[in-house]
């Protein structure tokens, strides 16, 4: 392992885009994750730390351009959630490796619904309780508890893989276990609309009430998931999502050579 981190000679640039970059250590758990994909790949991982709040319609082409992949990561409140929205629209539409995490997915399934099934004002619950299409909303059962952590999805949970799904080429397995931290989820209510345009449910729980992850089959790399997968990378084994993604930026850098 010393000896491949001592090998690097690759460069990739992963933006990760939320509102608490100007701490760092706030995406902790995600940067070590791009660091063991980077060791296994042969890759140095330049990370763009994009403050969401900042990003617009109007200046993303110029912030985001250059970069090799994109993890939009989790979060709480609505600060900066236009601007990741955006990013994803970026990414999506530009063929930029994509990796929504808890509310990266959940962005994700926002901006589909609004820019490809024109769900107009398409929005989460939680940032916005009139919103005409609550693609994201409260779990049942939680309705009137929102201040109560304790009624937070927390620890590992069990997730379902669709077999012929990319998910289940990186796991190679059809049942996997992830660490949650959330309270709310896809609704259900959409589910029918948005696989009917393309969107893939990759992942459910046991019972198929809960989706847990989503990916984009006709994107390089485009894939959400509802858990937190930087809790169970190492070193030595980095997690099959992050390597993927890095992968992936190395083929854009392969494709524009």
């Amino acid at each position: 392992m010393v000896e491949k981190i001592s090998a690097r000679e690759k460069e990739v640039s992963i933006a990760i885009v939320g509102k608490y970059v100007r701490l760092h250590d706030a995406y902790l758990s995600i940067i070590e994750s791009l660091n063991h994909a980077g060791f296994e790949t042969g890759s140095n991982i330049n990370i763009q730390w994009v403050d969401s709040e900042d990003i617009t319609e109007r200046n993303v082409c110029e912030v985001l351009n250059g970069i090799d992949g994109m993890i939009i990561p989790g979060g709480f409140g609505d600060r900066g959630i236009e601007g990741k929205i955006i990013a994803c629209q970026y990414a999506r539409e530009n063929n930029v490796p994509y990796l929504g995490i808890c509310l990266g997915m959940q962005v994700a399934v926002i901006e589909f619904a609004r820019h490809i099934c024109s769900l107009e004002g398409a929005h989460s619950s939680e940032f916005d309780e009139a919103a005409p299409y609550r693609v994201i909303d409260i779990m049942p059962g939680q309705t009137g508890m929102m201040n109560s952590g304790g009624t937070m999805r927390l620890g590992a949970y069990p997730c379902k893989i669709t077999r012929d799904s990319l998910l289940y080429r990186l796991y190679g397995a059809e049942k996997i276990s992830e660490r949650h931290r959330h309270r709310f989820e896809f609704n259900n209510d959409y589910r029918e609309k948005l696989t009917f345009e393309g969107l893939v449910i990759c992942g459910v729980s046991p019972d198929e009430s809960l989706v847990e992850a989503v990916e984009l089959p006709d994107n390089r790399f485009f894939v959400g998931v509802q858990f937190h997968p930087e809790f169970k990378s190492r070193p030595n084994k980095p997690h099959p999502l992050f390597l993927e993604l890095v992968r992936a930026a190395i083929d854009i850098q392969k494709d524009l050579a």
